[in-house]
């Protein structure tokens, strides 16, 4: 994932709200989200390279995701799969916390990444390039993208108060609303990107918080909803070239 919005504990019907993109080379093979056939706990969609995924829920209520860090220069080729550190605690049954300080052992093993996982009542972050341990998050409402949880990039500054606007709607007025704000193709003026050391015309193409540029961008949009009474609904927008590839796919089933 690129970008990661996150309502915890705010909603009166819901008690986590996410809202996230996936950016993604073209070419890369991917499956769209469905149950695996080889692991019925889990949905999301997959890897077909490495085999991990990016988000996924089980129908136990677990949830996790991953953002990759933007470091330019420091990316080791031969680093482990990211998406692996999301399959492995969907699967696992380790509590959040405890997963977490199993990865934080070895992640200097991988590229910079930050993962979300959550589970029950709980949601916890870790970021192998912030130099802090994990840590719970309470309620609120964050954003992540390749950066530390709440970097104030514009997208994450924007699409955070865009989040909080729309904690009063719910059901598919909240869904279309989600997917509204992941759509976002507008580019932030040039004194509000950030500088990641990739130059300035990259930093406006990587600034929206929807991407399309050649060979490159948001590949699909998520929405994940668990509500209090313990029904989930799970659903992905695919994009073909910055353009929708079909109708969303929902998914809802009761923990």
């Amino acid at each position: 994932m690129c970008l990661i919005l996150i309502a915890h504990d705010v909603h009166p019907r819901y008690r986590l709200v996410v809202g996230a993109n996936r950016d993604e080379f073209y070419e890369r093979p991917t499956a769209v989200a469905d149950w695996w056939q080889d692991r019925p706990e889990v949905l999301g969609g997959r890897d077909l390279r490495s085999g991990g995924t990016w988000m996924g829920v089980t129908r136990t209520g677990r949830f996790a995701a991953i953002t990759n860090v933007r470091e330019p220069g420091r990316t080791r080729e031969d680093a482990p799969s990211r998406g692996h550190l999301v399959l492995e605690f969907l699967t696992a049954t380790s509590s959040p916390a405890e997963y977490l300080e199993e990865v934080r052992g070895g992640a200097v093993a991988y590229n910079g990444f930050n993962l979300l996982v959550g589970g029950g009542e709980e949601l916890w972050v870790f970021s192998n390039r912030s130099g802090q341990p994990p840590h719970w998050l309470g309620r609120g409402v964050f954003g992540l993208s390749n950066h530390e949880l709440d970097t104030p990039w514009p997208k994450v500054v924007d699409g955070k108060r865009r989040l909080d606007e729309a904690m009063e709607l719910d059901g598919e007025a909240l869904v279309e609303r989600l997917l509204a704000i992941l759509d976002d193709r507008s580019v932030p003026a040039d004194d509000r990107l950030p500088d990641t050391g990739v130059g300035l015309e990259l930093e406006r193409a990587l600034g929206a918080a929807f991407i399309a540029v050649p060979g490159y961008g948001t590949r699909a949009s998520y929405v994940a909803l668990f509500d209090r009474a313990g029904e989930v609904t799970f659903v992905e927008q695919s994009f073909d070239d910055g353009r929708p590839a079909g109708d969303p796919r929902t998914f809802r089933f009761r923990i």
